[in-house]
């Protein structure tokens, strides 16, 4: 799994996740770079676009309860939707998010 990254672009941390799309679960991995959060959609037959969010466009990170005794919620709100991933150490990620912007 590969994404084209921009000039001067490094992975500062990156995990498998899911997205919660529509009631669809979309499996893939999560990136965060210096530069921007990537959602990179795994092969699996399905198609699903990849998502680009730039530090800008994000106007909210939450953290949601989707089951019952493992929490592993995380809300990206941009301007335009809001992008829900299940993660683990969803904690961890949210404070990263939160100091790119």
């Amino acid at each position: 799994m590969k994404i084209t990254m921009q000039p001067n672009e490094q992975v500062i941390k990156a995990s498998d996740t899911t997205l919660l799309d529509n009631k669809n679960s979309i499996a893939g991995k999560l990136i965060l770079t210096n530069q921007r959060i990537y959602f990179k959609a795994a092969p699996n037959g399905s198609h699903h676009d990849d998502i680009a969010i730039e530090p800008s466009d994000i106007r909210d990170v939450m953290l949601f309860k989707d089951r019952m005794f493992f929490p592993q919620g995380l809300s990206i709100i941009t301007n335009e939707k809001e992008n829900k991933f299940r993660i683990k150490n969803r904690e961890a990620w949210s404070k990263m998010i939160v100091k790119m912007f």
